[in-house]
């Protein structure tokens, strides 16, 4: 693949070593189509639309029991439930989007979390729950699970979805409905939701919140903004939203750009003189690029060598560095999932594909989408969702080349307009500094130390620290 900001911009979760991922990169393609449009302004996400259009609602008796799993194939005794199947957002489409629910061992005391991996296109199964946050990881067989006990759901019920249709197990029986964009993809969560929530009853009136990485950082506020907006509708599922948690997050065009290159050229990554030929030739006040700013960008692409961008200074899959232990993440664990997922055992267990009927099999990111709807940015819509009381915040691992820190600390927090509270400090995790935080008005800001992209996979103990104080609604310890 070709293009202007191969070395800088932000990627999807499909990791550079996957075999099914290898020539899939979706969110540099959907950049690199920004880039190139040359009448569009710098179009932001507006106020959510007044209209309002019925949700599709099914019956859901006896879909719960139905969803239960039983066991999974190679994975350790566990004494906490699990349950994953498909929920009907549009019949006459035949669109199903597939969910895995891990409860926490004492689910009617916890709060329920949505996550939502991003690219667009890329799985919530195959990289939030079985390589970053969930119970499970898979190991270097491919048929046998080890049990992660820093998983998110210790401290929440934590649903996993693949979304939109066309993204993991999820599937249409209507081919135009591959393509797609924000609009219908935070639309269809929703329908998801509220009907997960007929056949999950006992989650209607907790407490909720959605997290989501990369590109989810559209999908996450823009969900968000739907269900502040549905509330307020007659008749409808009223869903108790507490707060938004958005790591590594694309949330604003001009600002990857600007803080990818910064980030690079501050890790000594790329060379001075690229760096200057950048700042030169380039204006990042527009997200339309003169063609000589293209030309020095392709110029530097290369500069930085063959290296695990997700995480600058790991190894990558295949090297001959020693991989690191199970404690911590093996960038070869795409494959490992996709190994896993793959097999017709496991997939029975999750109830998906009993009759063979999805196209292809199980991949981490998608090639069926053609992604049409992306506005260049969503800080509106995060700044409505302050304004309006939703705990919102940002975090960021600081090994990490894809949407590197840069772009959240520097520009995009700076464009929110908050006022600080509680100055930048050092927070720990057993005796050791696990990051930074900077408390604002209504948004609060977190790097992870030591982490990449997928950032629970790099430092679980240190993530599931700062989630667990970002769920009790107060900053990490100081101390």
């Amino acid at each position: 693949m070709k293009g202007a900001m191969l070395i800088f911009l932000i990627s999807v979760a499909c990791l550079f070593a996957s075999v099914q991922c290898k020539n899939r990169d979706p969110l540099r393609d959907l950049l690199k189509g920004h880039m190139n449009k040359r009448s569009e302004t710098y179009a932001v996400v507006e106020e959510a639309s007044t209209d309002y259009s019925p949700v599709y609602m099914a019956p859901q008796d006896g879909l719960k029991e139905a969803d239960k799993i039983m066991g999974l194939p190679g994975q350790p005794q566990v004494s906490f439930l699990q349950y994953s199947g498909y929920v009907t957002v549009d019949p006459t489409a035949g669109r199903a989007l597939f969910y895995w629910l891990t409860e926490a061992e004492d689910p009617s005391t916890k709060p329920l979390v949505l996550w939502l991996s991003g690219a667009p296109g890329c799985s919530s199964i195959g990289y939030g729950a079985m390589t970053e946050l969930g119970p499970f990881r898979v190991n270097a067989d491919g048929k046998t699970l080890w049990y992660n006990d820093k998983a998110w759901n210790t401290v929440a019920n934590v649903l996993f979805l693949e979304s939109p249709a066309g993204v993991g197990f999820s599937y249409s029986d209507t081919a135009s409905d591959y393509v797609t964009g924000d609009t219908k993809t935070a639309a269809d969560s929703y329908t998801f939701l509220v009907n997960w929530l007929e056949r999950f009853p006992e989650y209607k009136t907790r407490d909720f919140y959605i997290a989501g990485e990369s590109y989810a950082g559209h999908y996450v506020p823009q969900l968000a903004q739907l269900i502040l907006k549905t509330n307020k509708m007659p008749n409808q599922t009223v869903i108790n939203l507490k707060g938004i948690a958005i790591g590594n997050a694309y949330i604003d065009y001009l600002d990857v750009l600007r803080g990818s290159i910064d980030f690079y050229w501050s890790h000594a990554l790329i060379s001075d003189e690229s760096r200057d030929e950048i700042v030169k030739y380039c204006n990042f006040s527009s997200p339309i690029l003169s063609d000589q700013c293209k030309q020095v960008l392709e110029q530097t692409y290369g500069e930085s060598g063959n290296i695990y961008t997700f995480d600058i200074y790991a190894p990558l899959c295949g090297s001959n560095s020693t991989l690191p232990s199970p404690s911590t993440f093996d960038p070869c664990s795409d494959d490992y999932v996709f190994a896993y997922l793959n097999t017709p055992e496991v997939q029975q267990a999750l109830h998906v594909n009993i009759t063979g009927a999805l196209p292809g099999p199980w991949t981490s990111c998608s090639d069926l989408i053609d992604w049409t709807d992306s506005p260049y940015s969503v800080l509106p819509v995060i700044k409505e969702l302050m304004a309006n009381g939703i705990n919102v915040w940002i975090y960021s691992g600081d090994t990490n080349g894809v949407v590197a820190v840069t772009t959240t600390t520097r520009y995009s927090m700076a464009k929110l307009g908050a006022p600080i509270k509680t100055p930048w400090y050092p927070w720990y995790y057993q005796g050791e500094v696990g990051g930074y935080a900077v408390g604002y008005e209504n948004v609060t800001f977190i790097t992870i130390r030591g982490s990449g992209h997928f950032l629970p996979s790099y430092q679980p103990g240190r993530a599931i620290t700062f989630f667990s104080s970002f769920l009790e609604g107060k900053l990490p310890p100081s101390s």
